[in-house]
């Protein structure tokens, strides 16, 4: 049975990566409220806030980066068709047998 609610409508900075940073930016201001509920000195409580926000951050700057990177790669040509490699993924190799590889000696010449 349908569902008589419209669908909801994706916006353009709800993603997983924005969502992320929401979580990290949350953890922020959360962590040192709990330090010094807990009794930690102001001092440690402004460090390990000032840490976090660094570290969160730096997370931005890259997921935003690796996400420009990967649309960059999808907007670019299809890369070259491969060769066939045959399913379990081993090539098929030229005669069968002992005689793959190695030395092949003729039957009437001595060895040694």
């Amino acid at each position: 049975m349908p569902s008589s609610r419209p669908a909801p409508e994706a916006h353009a900075g709800d993603d997983r990566t924005t969502e992320l940073i929401r979580w990290a930016a949350f953890s922020c201001v959360l962590v040192p409220v709990v330090l010094l509920w807990y009794g930690t000195s102001l001092a440690g409580t402004a460090g390990t806030a000032v840490g976090l926000a660094a570290v969160t951050a730096v997370c931005r700057l890259l997921l935003r980066r690796s996400e420009r990177c990967a649309a960059r790669l999808l907007d670019e040509e299809p890369p070259p068709h491969l060769p066939h490699v045959p399913l379990g993924g081993h090539r098929q190799r030229p005669g069968t047998g002992s005689h793959r590889g190695g030395r092949h000696h003729d039957r009437s010449t001595p060895v040694g």
